[in-house]
């Protein structure tokens, strides 16, 4: 089946083929027919599947033009970087049917923000605390969500959104359609599907759990004097590189260290700018760097390719 055949607008699928997207993945395949006819949708689905183009091309299909402070359909994610990422994606293909997309996260300024969403914008994608922010200033409303989005719902109760969540979602209009997707669909998870969706369609996609049979695994014992050198060591045997430390002071001094062994690396935590933070994935995602070293929190829910070696 092809994406014409599931009933996407023929401008879309001339800009998918435009970026080499001709196949469904098989996420998209499994979901994309329920999404469309306004059914709930529950997803297992690990990240890199497809899943942003799974619940995107059913949104904007199904997406009405907003009034100004009032969109029409809603993604809920946990992070900056992620926002960012499913915009991109969603913004040139919105564009095909007439339909505006913005990003919604702190670190940024409330007057554009407040101008955007005076004009009416069709499709917010937003992290929840700025989102919740923005709805107690009443430059945002709700009611007139038809479609909300949540996704990587895992990771927002791992990192403590889950009570956000519901908020957002009561006030969502009553006669919404509510898609959900997650690495797992237990614990809050299985929660806010029990609550807030109507009897949705249930999609499992891919092993429930990472399968380790092709990786290796290393645990080096060492002075905190040689750390660096043999963290440099483990990125140029090892390639494209993702290294987490538990602070942001980790973060500026492991990439310090390992500029000083002539690395090419890039820095992400929650104490730089908005702009620097993109930047610095722009750099890691283009291969402009060997190694993208961030906290646990700020790399959560970055999906990029190619990434070779992981290091804690």
């Amino acid at each position: 089946m092809s994406f014409s055949e599931l009933g996407i607008a023929p401008a879309i699928v001339k800009v998918l083929k435009e970026q080499g997207i001709t196949e469904l993945f098989e996420v998209q395949a499994e979901t994309i027919p329920a999404m469309l006819q306004g059914k709930d949708v529950c997803c297992r689905a690990p990240t890199g599947s497809g899943k942003t183009l799974a619940f995107g091309l059913p949104l904007i299909s199904r997406c009405k033009p907003a009034h100004p402070h009032y969109p029409t359909a809603l993604v809920v994610t946990p992070t900056r970087e992620l926002a960012e990422q499913i915009c991109k994606v969603l913004t040139p293909l919105a564009k095909q049917v007439k339909r505006g997309v913005m990003a919604v996260y702190g670190g940024t300024s409330y007057t554009k923000q407040r101008q955007r969403l005076e004009k009416g914008v069709d499709i917010v994608v937003a992290c929840p605390g700025r989102l919740i922010d923005l709805m107690e200033k009443r430059m945002i409303k709700l009611d007139d969500v038809e479609t909300i989005v949540l996704d990587e719902a895992d990771r927002m109760a791992d990192m403590g959104f889950i009570d956000p969540v519901c908020h957002i979602l009561d006030h969502c209009s009553k006669e919404r359609q509510t898609l959900l997707f997650s690495a797992t669909l237990d614990d809050e998870v299985s929660g806010l599907i029990k609550k807030y969706q109507d009897h949705p369609v249930r999609i499992e996609v891919g092993p429930k759990e990472v399968g380790m049979e092709s990786m290796q695994h290393f645990f080096w014992m060492t002075h905190n004097i040689r750390k660096s050198q043999l963290t440099s060591d483990a990125v140029k045997r090892g390639g494209r590189s993702m290294i987490f430390c538990r602070t942001r002071r980790g973060v500026d001094r492991v990439g310090k260290e390992l500029r000083a062994t002539d690395l090419k690396v890039a820095t992400i935590h929650g104490g730089l700018r908005q702009n620097q933070r993109d930047k610095a994935m722009e750099r890691f995602i283009y291969g402009d760097c060997m190694a993208l070293v961030a906290t646990d929190v700020a790399a959560r829910g970055i999906d990029v390719e190619g990434v070779q070696c992981v290091i804690h």
